[in-house]
């Protein structure tokens, strides 16, 4: 692959309805989207899921942008020819960090290098499936009835697992309205660090929901307090912001931190880093899902491709095109069936395209650079 020409986007996009975590409350996604094009006419393309303040990790929209602009697309144009994305991610390992601005990067090689073959993406990742299932993502409500209306929405489309985001004081109280209205259904919480070690006591009470998992209970960067927290509850510990990378894969289960990952494509650094981390957590029994960042069409496109992998284990938060915005930036449209499972496109490349009308109607800078 030779990269004659990159397109990049900054964009911004309303939510249906704001959608409230242990950060704050979310109402408009900003974010940016990497074109890139090669010589031979093909052209693959890549979102940078960064938000625009700082609270799920150290990354900005802004920040992130100004690292595409002036080290990766440069480093692109370096190459004369560019074998695969895994090369290529090796290559500009020099990037501390910046995860996200490299996944949009490598997300569009991808794209690219399996149009190139001529295969699905998700085949030339080395997936085995052709439909993933789909959990829904659930934000903090202001009363425990409030969160079963919601749950209740859901279940009628067909939605196996439940995540509630939970925070202190919005937490068992919840999850135990949730269980005694749904009885046996596959639930599960998301807490985004908001608690400490000093809330072990709470988390043992848990135990007694029966809960899927408790995602990510204590400090983003941490393994060492989550090593002490799963040691003494019997429910599975998942991490998502403490895993960037397969070495903090490998620590955290080396020192037995986690019984399950949740593998963000854009928080790893890309497709690359994801394959890898899934292999690694998967052959040593520890089984991962797909993450979500409150994703449009390009970014959840990417995410099928990596949920076809084969120690991807558990429902996924890949949303259909509906679920958080009103336009849809991608053509085709995503849709879940009655079992809340996704078809996986089986065209060359992402499978899943920009429509130019809609990319145009959410840009609010775009630049383009030349080889």
């Amino acid at each position: 692959m030779k990269i004659t020409k990159a397109v990049v986007r900054r964009m911004s996009i309303d939510f249906k309805v704001p959608f409230r975590t242990s950060f704050g409350l979310n109402t408009q996604k900003d974010f940016s989207m990497v074109e890139l094009h090669t010589a031979d006419g093909l052209v693959g393309y890549g979102d940078c899921s960064a938000f625009f303040r700082p609270w799920y990790n150290e990354e900005t929209t802004v920040g992130a942008l100004f690292v595409i602009k002036n080290f990766l697309i440069p480093a692109l144009f370096e190459q004369e020819d560019i074998k695969d994305p895994e090369t290529f991610f090796d290559e500009t390992s020099w990037i501390r960090r910046n995860r996200m601005a490299r996944a949009s990067v490598d997300c569009a090689l991808w794209d690219l290098y399996s149009r190139e073959l001529g295969v699905p993406e998700y085949k030339a990742l080395g997936g085995t499936k052709t439909e993933v299932e789909a959990g829904v993502s659930l934000g903090i409500e202001k009363t425990p009835d409030d969160l079963l209306k919601t749950i209740e929405k859901y279940m009628k489309q067909g939605y196996r697992r439940i995540k509630c985001k939970i925070k202190p004081g919005y937490d068992i109280r919840y999850m135990e309205a949730v269980r005694k209205e749904f009885g046996d259904i596959m639930l599960m919480c998301d807490a985004n660090s908001a608690y400490t070690l000093d809330d072990i006591e709470l988390f043992k009470e848990m135990d007694d929901l029966n809960l899927l998992m408790i995602e990510q209970p204590l400090a983003s960067d941490d393994i060492v307090d989550h090593r002490h927290l799963q040691s003494v509850i019997k429910t599975p510990v998942c991490l998502d912001e403490s895993i960037d990378s397969i070495d903090d894969a490998r620590r955290a289960i080396e020192l037995g931190s986690c019984r399950i990952i949740n593998i963000k494509v854009a928080r790893v650094g890309g497709l690359t880093e994801a394959r890898r981390i899934q292999q690694y957590a998967g052959e040593h029994g520890v089984y991962v899902w797909c993450g979500g960042m409150v994703d449009t069409g390009i970014a959840r496109g990417h995410n099928i491709a990596a949920a076809t992998l084969p120690y991807y284990r558990y429902p996924n938060d890949i949303p259909a095109s509906d679920r958080y915005y009103e336009d849809d930036l991608v053509a085709p449209s995503t849709f879940l069936d009655s079992r809340a499972m996704i078809q996986v496109p089986d065209r060359p490349g992402m499978g899943f395209d920009p429509v130019p009308d809609m990319v145009e109607k959410h840009t609010v800078e775009k630049w383009e650079f030349q080889r």
